[in-house]
């Protein structure tokens, strides 16, 4: 089991799945998985979908 150091309050938290403090309740700025880290977006992943889609609709404009 991992210890993980709360940001707010510098309490050790064990839970691997823990979202929130268990001591003073505050986010611990965790994401868990793909769905997680879209739920907290960072710009740079905002930036690499959008391009993303930019480049396939050029390929399916080309194609057509």
């Amino acid at each position: 089991m991992s210890e993980y150091i709360c940001p707010h309050c510098q309490q050790p938290i064990y839970d691997d799945e823990a979202l929130l403090c268990l001591y003073c309740g505050q986010s611990l700025n965790r994401s868990v998985g793909f769905m997680g880290k879209l739920k907290y977006p960072k710009p740079k992943i905002i930036i690499v979908i959008i391009v993303v889609l930019v480049l396939v609709s050029f390929m399916i404009l080309m194609i057509r």
